[in-house]
């Protein structure tokens, strides 16, 4: 069970660390620091512009802002948008929670298993705070709300917890952490097990380093997401005009999940991607580009029409 957990943890970030990319354009805009809700956060705004409508971008498990990578940034900007890009907590430039150590993945994976409270220095409820927090700080009133995989569940909170600060959600290879749903296949679990010790393994943790993951926060940030349990109830509550997102061969949150989530909001629009798993490749991000604008595009023409 243990090395069924470590090969998830690797698997999260595999697809991503090994794929050439770029962040020039990413590192050009300063990073910032702020105290938030008891803690630092770093963030950086690219397309700065007190008229254009703000995006808030919220990255997955152990992912600094540099993650996202620029084409994805850059292709944002160009429909019109602010952005606003920040470390989680326990990542990159903000506070790191070092101190409180490592859980006992497996202890903590049966404990969630038969319903008992698992371990964690902080929830997903805590970190939607820290970007709502963030908002305040920067004078974000509202905001397209974006997040991937576990950010894509912090975006969910946002959305269900500050309706009135969430202009729309955008859901990309998440879930609603519903109990019934698939767990990783044997897949995901077994593409990496070679290299969860040994060389390979420092190899691998060398290479998440490059790209932008804190492979020390992984654990801490799978209880918090573990502790949080099913979110489907909060989730179903959810009014923003949503998008969800999601790769025919993610192995690690397998589609079912980006079905569930849109199942529970009314109204949402559902895309499932070819050629994509658990990552945003190249020869997707075009297409995951465009459905992000035009998603967001409708949101504001109709806001622009009911001020009319």
């Amino acid at each position: 069970m243990k090395t069924i957990i470590l090969g998830l943890l690797l698997t999260v970030a595999a697809p991503l660390v090994s794929a050439e990319y770029s962040r020039t354009y990413i590192e050009s805009h300063p990073l910032n620091t702020v105290s938030v809700n008891g803690i630092e956060m770093a963030y950086r705004i690219v397309g700065e512009e007190p008229d254009s409508p703000k995006v808030v971008i919220i990255m997955g498990l152990g992912g600094s802002n540099l993650v996202w990578g620029d084409t994805l940034v850059k292709g944002l900007e160009e429909g019109g948008y602010e952005l606003l890009m920040f470390d989680n907590r326990d990542v990159g430039g903000s506070t790191r929670f070092d101190d409180w150590g490592q859980p006992t993945l497996w202890l903590q994976l049966i404990k969630q298993k038969i319903g008992l409270p698992v371990n964690a220095p902080y929830t997903l409820d805590d970190m939607a705070a820290d970007t709502v927090a963030l908002m305040d700080e920067l004078g974000y009133e509202d905001a397209h709300i974006i997040g991937t995989s576990m950010g894509g569940m912090i975006a969910q909170v946002v959305a269900a917890q500050y309706p009135q600060r969430t202009r729309s959600l955008v859901s990309i290879m998440s879930s609603t952490g519903a109990r019934h749903l698939p767990w990783p296949t044997r897949k995901a679990e077994g593409n990496l097990r070679e290299l969860a010790v040994g060389d390979a393994a420092a190899e691998r943790d060398a290479m998440m380093r490059a790209r932008g993951f804190f492979p020390d926060s992984m654990p801490r940030q799978l209880m918090a997401i573990f502790k949080s349990g099913d979110r489907s109830e909060d989730v179903a509550s959810i009014q923003a005009s949503t998008l969800v997102l999601h790769g025919v061969d993610d192995t690690l949150v397998p589609p079912p999940h980006g079905v569930h989530t849109a199942e529970l909001i009314v109204g949402s629009e559902f895309v499932l991607l070819e050629d994509m798993g658990h990552n945003m490749p190249d020869n997707v991000m075009p297409e995951l580009i465009a459905r992000m604008r035009g998603h967001m595009d409708k949101v504001e023409a109709a806001a622009d029409a009911g001020g009319q």
